[in-house]
């Protein structure tokens, strides 16, 4: 297993002073180099994951960024972004790797549930939160990802109350945990196993999300249906 070139942090730091196509385009192999590099660092997680999870895909997202939209209109991404997903409809979540200078981390969890997924997670949690905060207070488990965040609304979903229990919890609209790294810990040749016991860790929480999602409320499978 292996760590990241400190190249990588070299090229975008420079990138974010020279983000136009001309700069680019000059150093467009010295960018494929890295980028094959990294591709390969890629394959290592997944081989790692498929050790104890099981992963249907794996990816590195391209560097060109969409600004159709955007009020930022520099052609370029600053970073390098990998996601790895598991294998639907059995096992839920997502794994991500983001590789920037001076703000690298790794992410976990649920960034855009279906309307359907969320609704569900929700009515579980209205029902009973316990599990759910047991899995989040568990020493070992605050060690690696401590808190939950993610987006949520205001106040409480429409169909539930704002004055519940567990509203802390139902007014998400995102279920994500994130790990921030220091360069020095993504330029180690330690990195891929720090990342892969970051990802075994989440394992209780992905395990419950995923039984959730694949049972209706009274606790019948949804699977094979």
């Amino acid at each position: 297993m292996s760590g990241i070139n400190s190249k990588v942090f070299q090229f975008f730091s420079t990138l974010a002073q020279n983000n136009n196509r001309e700069w680019f385009e000059s150093r467009k192999p010295e960018f494929k180099v890295l980028e094959s590099e990294v591709k390969i660092f890629v394959k290592e997680i997944e081989s790692g994951l498929q050790q104890h999870d099981k992963i249907e895909k794996a990816k590195i997202f391209r560097i060109y960024r969409d600004v159709r939209f955007s009020k930022n209109k520099t052609p370029y991404k600053t970073h390098f972004g990998m996601a790895f997903h598991r294998e639907k409809p059995a096992l839920r979540g997502g794994y991500y790797i983001h590789l920037e200078p001076d703000n690298s981390f790794l992410g976990v969890g649920f960034w855009a549930p279906q309307p359907k997924d969320l609704f569900r997670v929700r009515k579980e949690l209205e029902i009973d939160a316990e599990e759910f905060r047991e899995i989040m207070a568990d020493p070992t488990f605050q060690k690696y990802w401590g808190a939950l965040e993610g987006d949520e609304v205001k106040t409480a979903p429409k169909g539930f109350s704002k004055e519940h229990s567990n509203i802390d919890l139902i007014r998400k609209k995102q279920y994500t945990f994130h790990k921030q790294l220091c360069d020095d810990q993504v330029l180690s040749k330690d990195f891929s196993n720090l990342v892969d016991e970051h990802f075994m860790h989440i394992r209780p929480f992905f395990d419950y999300m995923s039984s959730v999602l694949n049972t209706n409320l009274n606790g019948e499978s949804l699977l094979n249906k």
